[in-house]
């Protein structure tokens, strides 16, 4: 079975192997990858690991299996996709928005109020 991953896996180690954390300071690809050492990376591989890591836990996330992992253009850091609304796919959106009425719109029925 092939890894959906593997693009990404791929540009890391690459990223990583022309970084200065390697090349120069002759550290490991972990080391690189651990905390201290991580924020010295290229921006570029620091986007890599982020996104490979995100691609590693879609494989994982249930939720996320059936739909696939959202295109990178349509996230965004409030977790929402397609800017603000609740779902990715198709169909009536999970809940309704309620319109706010003020007490004067409100008619009851006699009927149904039992003499209220």
């Amino acid at each position: 079975m092939p890894n959906s991953c593997a693009g990404l896996r791929d540009a890391l180690a690459q990223c990583l192997q022309q970084s200065d954390c390697i090349m120069l300071q002759r550290h490991t690809p972990r080391e690189c990858l651990s905390e201290p050492l991580v924020d010295q990376l290229p921006v570029k591989c620091q986007q890599l690991r982020k996104g490979f890591g995100e691609c590693k836990r879609g494989l994982i996330d249930m939720r996320k299996r059936f739909r696939g992992n959202a295109p990178l253009n349509m996230q965004n850091t409030t977790g929402e996709g397609q800017g603000g609304k609740g779902q990715l796919y198709a169909g009536k959106p999970a809940y309704q928005t309620v319109k706010e009425i003020s007490g004067d719109e409100v008619q009851m029925d006699p009927e149904k109020t039992r003499g209220l």
